[in-house]
């Protein structure tokens, strides 16, 4: 599963119960329905040139282990 950061007790209420949209991404997670959304998404964008395939990263998300920071360099 992919993690943000954010508890799914923190979902808006206006969502309904956490407990009923974690079932309701973790089914669609196990029986593909996100990878359907997802290709089917790209395909019409493709079909309007609307993809720029050139994406880049920002440092500020990339989340590095706890020990890799600090560490003495060269042994």
């Amino acid at each position: 599963m992919k993690r943000t950061g954010s508890p799914w007790r923190d979902l808006p209420e206006r969502y309904g119960s956490w407990k009923t949209a974690h079932g309701r991404f973790s089914r669609w997670a196990a029986d593909g329905t996100w990878a359907r959304l997802k290709a089917h998404v790209i395909a019409l964008a493709e079909l309007d040139d609307g993809i720029d395939w050139n994406a880049q990263v920002d440092a500020t998300i990339v989340r590095t282990h706890q020990h890799a920071a600090g560490a003495r360099k060269g042994g």
